[in-house]
């Protein structure tokens, strides 16, 4: 029986470490991100209906989509954002349910779908178990405005588009605190796993 867990948390909430940890316990990671960046390469149906709905200027000069513009354009515009993810969440499920059959076939102890908006395109269904990746406000907001080099008022307006995190605590099962060191997380993430009885593998 492979135990199909949900990752997820906010944007600068770290879940990409925390994935990467699970990666390295020997456990497959669906990336929910980087499936929605390849259903929408060049020549891909969304990215097709992604020009019919918001134009060629949406393009940069190799064809392949402006992330900025269209994200600077969605993130401003709740209707325009919704348009968006009605384009691309459904072909990002189906891409997500297909790998994780492969996983179930290989009866594998465990798999892990990173899902960033599990809770806000109500993906919960999907899984058996949700582990959320927690950092406060003052924290997401410092470390999104250093990666990304966002004003406070650009980072906020991304951290606003999204459930706050605080309220996710709730609806999971599992919570990893990352506001600490990375050995702290991992530490956290171990004693997980064995908790459900997905070892680690050597």
């Amino acid at each position: 029986m492979t135990i199909v867990i949900g990752l997820t948390g906010g944007i600068a909430s770290g879940k990409s470490t925390v994935s990467n940890i699970i990666k390295n316990a020997g456990i497959r990671v669906i990336d929910a991100d980087k499936i929605a960046r390849e259903v929408v390469e060049v020549g891909k149906p969304a990215y097709k209906q992604i020009i019919e709905t918001f134009g060629q200027d949406m393009l940069l000069k190799d064809l392949t989509l402006n992330r900025e513009k269209l994200g600077a354009l969605v993130f401003s515009d709740e209707a325009k954002r919704q348009k968006l993810n009605q384009i691309v969440h459904p072909a990002v499920r189906q891409e997500m349910l297909k790998q994780t059959r492969q996983e179930k076939d290989l009866q594998a102890k465990a798999v892990v779908l990173d899902i960033p908006l599990l809770f806000e395109s109500n993906l919960t269904h999907m899984v058996d178990k949700i582990v959320l990746v927690f950092v406060t406000q003052e924290t997401q907001l410092k470390r999104l405005m250093e990666r990304n080099g966002y004003t406070k008022e650009e980072a906020m307006m991304r951290i606003r588009s999204q459930m706050p995190l605080k309220n996710k605590v709730k609806l999971s099962d599992e919570i990893i605190d990352n506001n600490g060191s990375i050995e702290e997380t991992t530490v956290q993430i171990n004693r997980l796993l064995m908790k459900w009885g997905i070892y680690k593998e050597d």
